[in-house]
């Protein structure tokens, strides 16, 4: 089985190589090839039985797909992305990565396809901005999507193509909604949703956090750890019970900001809790306001996918995976 990650130098990527190096591959049919691909050049995961292909490819770029598709990998898992504030402030970078990129990416299947039967698992990772408000108290799968910002859109068309190329054959496709990722290791990025995961790893690990919004605010998350579970799951699944619905909410965790913070507070004491500075932003506040705060999952859940139910989780599980600690 060959499973080629787009994507791959990015941490949910990374993330998902190590695992399938460690064994963590669900089901008797092992990954017998890799290939790691991003515009950067992706590090190969230690532990591997095989040597893996690492391929530097911006897939924005003219010919780029047609390139990775004739490596006829069985499972195409595509997480390259730019992320949501970045879109927002770049209308054509945001636009000819997220969409276009993604776009080339499934025609190139589908030729490929069309000349020779080619028909891989497709998982494409979606968000729950390709949801816009008003919202229920509770959001399922087939609320009408109504992005209100240029990355949830470019993702809701991602959507849509998914579901059309699999009816019509060309792959067999599986969109997953994921949770807002927290709590991310390393540097801050240019996500809207980035402070989330700064308010807790900063002080974890003693520094200062800057808090854009209000602690009454309400959002849904999931660990790495548990993107990384979804992944492998949808890369083995069957899919025939999903029929044509082939996009998905994930499981996860729906908190507050100020829920957050009394974890956090749980884990690590007052001092650690006091590192955080609520310092107001506009532009923040008024993205993560259109955003949605709670989902019915049942059907993800059905379906095999799980997720943590406590931010004491979740603060553990980043401790365990990123500080070499688990309390």
């Amino acid at each position: 089985m060959h499973v080629m990650i787009i994507g791959a130098a990015g941490m949910i990527g990374r993330k998902l190589a190590d695992a399938i190096a460690q064994g963590r591959w669900p089901g008797t049919a092992q990954p017998t090839a890799l290939t790691l691909v991003d515009v950067v050049e992706p590090t190969a995961p230690d532990g591997l039985p095989f040597q893996p292909d690492v391929m530097s490819i911006d897939l924005s770029q003219k010919g780029a797909a047609e390139t990775l598709v004739k490596a006829r990998a069985d499972i195409i898992v595509h997480l390259a992305a730019i992320v949501s504030g970045e879109a927002e402030a770049d209308f054509d970078k945001g636009y000819a990565i997220n969409l276009d990129g993604t776009r080339d990416l499934f025609e190139a299947v589908r030729h490929a396809h069309n000349a020779d039967g080619y028909t891989p698992r497709m998982v494409f990772t979606s968000s729950l901005a390709v949801f816009g408000a008003p919202f229920p108290d509770l959001i399922p799968d087939s609320f009408n999507l109504t992005p209100l910002t240029s990355y949830g859109t470019q993702k809701a068309i991602g959507e849509l193509l998914l579901e059309d190329y699999t009816r019509r054959g060309f792959f067999d496709g599986i969109a997953l909604r994921l949770p807002t990722i927290c709590i991310r290791p390393g540097l801050p990025n240019k996500a809207a949703s980035g402070f989330f995961s700064g308010i807790l790893r900063e002080p974890l690990n003693g520094k200062e956090a800057v808090l854009p919004v209000d602690r009454d605010v309400r959002h849904f998350f999931a660990s790495p750890r548990a993107a990384v579970g979804f992944l492998l799951h949808a890369c083995t699944m069957d899919t025939a019970p999903m029929g044509h619905k082939r996009a998905l909410t994930m499981p996860g965790l729906s908190a507050t900001v100020a829920e957050q913070i009394e974890a956090l507070r749980r884990a690590a004491g007052e001092e650690t809790a006091a590192l955080i500075r609520d310092e107001p932003d506009a532009t923040i506040a008024g993205i993560v306001a259109g955003w949605p705060q709670n989902f019915d999952t049942t059907r993800a859940q059905k379906l095999g996918f799980q997720a943590e139910a406590s931010f004491d989780e979740i603060i553990a599980i980043y401790r365990e995976d990123e500080m070499g600690t688990g309390s």
